[in-house]
């Protein structure tokens, strides 16, 4: 058997930083939206992914590669939105089988009420602590992870603007 290729101690200190700035940074992002707009962060990823598309909707299984989740998570989020209004399921005039996700105009409303509150703090939380040339590189870095974890980008590692 192979012998582990143990973390260095300049690797073991990298990946615990990272490690943290996981478990950390969602709940901060969360407990803003929630405080401000009464929305979860991934609620309002959700909205934002269709936001940005030119009817506001997508196939369910569109939008959980989007959101880089689970289709299972993905509808009962969707779920969620819809009892408040900002999300409506309808099946596809395209197939009749696939079900879409539509954000009304109460949930894009929502999204463009949040999107200030949100942006700040990100702002905040990530981008202000980055010199240009780190904000940069965090990019480049993130793109690498993302290659791995998704190759073929499935996941929804491609860009959001495809």
């Amino acid at each position: 058997m192979d012998e582990p290729r143990w973390l260095t101690d300049e690797e073991q200190k990298a990946w615990r930083q990272l490690a943290m700035l996981m478990t950390l940074l969602p709940p901060a992002l969360d407990s803003q939206l929630q405080r401000d707009s009464g929305v979860t962060h991934f609620g309002y990823w959700v909205m934002a992914m269709l936001s940005e598309r030119p009817d506001r909707s997508l196939r369910m299984s569109d939008l959980a590669a989007r959101a880089s989740a689970s289709p299972s998570r993905v509808s009962h989020v969707v779920a969620r939105l819809e009892k408040n209004g900002w999300v409506r399921r309808a099946r596809s005039s395209c197939d009749g089988r696939s079900n879409l996700a539509e954000l009304t105009d109460a949930g894009y409303r929502k999204v463009v009420d949040a999107a200030p509150g949100h942006v700040e703090r990100v702002r905040d939380l990530v981008l202000d602590a980055l010199t240009g040339p780190q904000l940069q590189e965090m990019g480049e870095i993130c793109g690498a992870m993302l290659r791995r974890i998704d190759p073929d980008g499935r996941k929804g590692t491609r860009p959001l603007t495809d």
